[in-house]
């Protein structure tokens, strides 16, 4: 349990140092640069750190530590409970980032500053864990710091595969936040928190189930087993066509490109009254017997639904 308990200081002390970034940035910034830039750094680092320790438990955790998959579920669950809940709408993922692009909600350089500051965050993230996992704090950061000289990839499955499973956790992961965007932070952030733990559970022994690019990037691309290529199909294109097909299925469209709904059509609810013809001049209605004054035939009809 040393090891455990010194995991957790690691996530303590990850959140206080980020929370003090934070405030100082906020404070001495101007508030373009801190929600453009600094936000998104911090962000990302404070994601990115406590991914990796994070990945550290669950590859080491069960055979060093003697830690079972429901403790490590557990832990996983409430850090990303804790992660929405300090994150300060701070999205750390390329993928949210052009997905508000796509969605007409960012514009392109502001997307752009923040897939920069996102790639700035996961690789300090990385520098500063492995200088933490150097100190040897225990045996756990002891042995990997001895593998981190030669990392395993976290793709083990065919790249075809791999994508598809990347592509599939994308997709359910932007269709909760599109469908939740407007929702207060009190039923989104447990709702991704434990669709991010189902995710990990069963698509984690394929590809760690990343479906963030720049964290795909700073952790396993350097690893040896695959090519850079093969891990931008898994990484890359699996995340980004995820998102584009929950974006086209949450809206109909991609509102970036196209102004008209491409799968569901527009219906009024509402029912357009259809309008009485006018009679010519010089035209005679003359009431049919025992009539009460209607016209013969006349039934309601109901207008048609507009298109």
């Amino acid at each position: 349990m040393a090891g455990l308990n010194v995991s957790l200081s690691f996530f303590f002390a990850t959140f206080a140092l980020c929370e003090g970034a934070r405030r100082a940035s906020k404070a001495l910034l101007p508030v373009g640069a801190y929600e453009g830039f600094a936000r998104e750094v911090v962000g990302a680092v404070q994601l990115g750190a406590c991914c990796l320790e994070m990945r550290m438990l669950v590859e080491l955790g069960p055979w060093a530590g003697g830690f079972g998959p429901d403790l490590l579920l557990t832990l996983l669950f409430l850090l990303f409970l804790a992660h929405g809940a300090t994150l300060d709408r701070a999205l750390a993922n390329p993928t949210v980032s052009l997905q508000e692009f796509l969605m007409a909600e960012a514009s392109l350089p502001g997307t752009l500053l923040k897939l920069a500051a996102q790639g700035l965050g996961m690789q300090a993230a990385c520098t500063l864990t492995h200088l933490c996992w150097a100190w040897e704090l225990s045996d756990l950061h002891l042995l990997q710091s001895l593998m981190a000289q030669s990392c395993s990839s976290a793709l083990r499955t065919s790249v075809p595969h791999g994508a598809l499973v990347e592509a599939a956790c994308a997709f359910c992961f932007h269709l909760l936040l599109l469908h939740l965007r407007h929702s207060p932070p009190a039923y989104r952030v447990p709702a991704v928190a434990l669709l991010v733990t189902v995710t990990a559970y069963t698509a984690g022994p394929f590809t760690s189930a990343f479906f963030n690019p720049a964290l795909a990037t700073s952790v396993t691309f350097r690893c040896s087993g695959h090519t850079l290529l093969e891990y931008a199909q898994v990484y890359w294109l699996g995340p980004l066509t995820g998102m584009v097909l929950a974006v086209l299925l949450h809206q109909g469209r991609l509102p970036r490109l196209f102004q008209r709904n491409l799968f569901y059509s527009q219906k009024n609810k509402y029912l357009a009254p259809r309008g009485k013809p006018a009679l010519a001049s010089g035209d005679t209605q003359i009431p049919a017997k025992g009539s009460s004054g209607r016209e013969p035939g006349c039934r309601s009809v109901d207008g048609p639904h507009s298109s």
